[in-house]
């Protein structure tokens, strides 16, 4: 009996210590996913391949003609850089075409792809100082093709220029988010960086080639860089604190201008259409002679041929009919109030003869004569 009592408590020990043991080995494998902060791979040498290649490999791309001038001029420098990895390189100014192949001295067997990659992006307006970074470990490229993502030109146009931005602000903000250098050129982006930053700029440059706008998932990005410096957020989910936005302008579909409105379900089917037969039979006209069809014909033509020429004749006679005159407004009589008084005006008229051109009134001569007699008085 006691064996048995000890058999579920055993159980429920065992159980207690696997529990710890599932938790380190999630956590052990969640640390062997992270990779530490400043590793690097190491370079490949000749030490890893000492008896070289097989067989030699080539690719070759073609370049437009305005970049002629420039991979002249930058084509010594290209062969220089290859020569150091032991790859050999000529350009084609007749076909327009780059050329790059292995030789029996190259050890890395991903260096030819490297090399394939670099020629690509000189061919799409890439500067050699951008392009030379591919060939190394740590740097990938990535060329996107947005030519075929538009039908409209102008709307492709517009989609582009907002991927740049005014004076190339968006580019260069995507540009230091990803720590990728961006070149929009033509119907391609052009990208080249960490694995990393290639994939969020390929995903700006898909998302707003369908008319969403740049500047969110920018935002996005700025908030997922904040949080990558917590170690503690980094292996939780993120979706929280990034912000979702919402379509606010759904594009209706355009509705008809003639609405055809259903019938009602019937089972059972529609009336036959009657045929001309029957439609002769129903008025007569089958039973009537040639002649007879014929002489009812010319009375129909001759009808529709009198109403025209009513009609045409009345459309004639238009020009013909006097327009309608406007009623004659009589003048209104002046009010009795604003009649001029001409005798205040003839009691004015004399008064102004009286008065001489700057001679002083009457009343005004007495009062000096006044003052004039009181100045004498005083003086004796």
């Amino acid at each position: 009996m006691a064996s048995s009592a000890d058999e579920p408590a055993k159980a429920a020990r065992k159980s207690d210590s696997q529990k710890p043991k599932q938790k380190r080995e999630n956590q052990d494998e969640a640390e062997l996913l992270t990779v530490p902060d400043g590793w690097k791979e190491p370079a490949f040498s000749k030490e890893d391949n000492p008896r070289g290649l097989l067989e030699e490999s080539s690719f070759a791309t073609l370049f437009p003609k305005y970049r002629e001038a420039y991979l002249k001029e930058c084509w010594p420098l290209v062969q220089k850089a290859l020569n150091e990895h032991h790859v050999k390189a000529t350009l084609d100014l007749i076909e327009g075409s780059m050329t790059v192949c292995t030789t029996k001295k190259t050890f890395d067997p991903y260096i030819i792809v490297r090399a394939r990659d670099l020629i690509k992006l000189l061919a799409r307006s890439v500067s050699f100082e951008q392009a030379v970074r591919i060939l190394q470990d740590d740097v990938a490229c990535d060329i996107i093709k947005i030519g075929s993502l538009v039908r409209n030109k102008e709307r492709f146009v517009k989609r582009r220029q907002r991927l740049i931005g005014p004076k190339g602000s968006t580019l260069k903000a995507l540009e230091l988010l990803t720590n990728c250098y961006v070149m929009v050129q033509g119907n391609t982006v052009s990208a080249i960086g960490p694995f990393s930053g290639l994939k969020e700029v390929r995903k700006v440059v898909l998302d707003t080639m369908k008319n969403i706008h740049p500047i969110y998932n920018i935002k996005t990005l700025m908030i997922k860089r904040e949080l990558a410096k917590d170690s503690e957020l980094r292996t939780q989910s993120w979706e929280r604190f990034l912000p979702q936005f919402k379509h606010k302008n759904v594009n209706k579909r355009r509705e008809p201008k003639k609405k055809s409105v259903k019938k009602e379900y019937t089972p059972f089917p529609p009336p036959q259409l009657e045929s001309q037969i029957d439609k002769e039979l129903a008025s007569g006209e089958y039973f009537l002679k040639a002649k007879q069809k014929k002489r009812q014909k010319m009375e129909e033509i001759k009808a529709k041929q009198a109403e025209a020429l009513t009609k045409r004749q009345e459309e004639r006679n238009k020009a013909f009919i006097p327009p309608k005159e406007k009623p004659t407004v009589k003048p209104k009589e002046a009010p009795t109030e604003t009649k001029i008084d001409v005798a205040a005006i003839k009691e004015k008229v004399k008064k102004a003869k009286a008065k001489k051109l700057g001679a002083l009134t009457a009343e005004e001569v007495k009062f000096k004569m006044e003052a004039d007699e009181k100045k004498q008085k005083r003086k004796k």
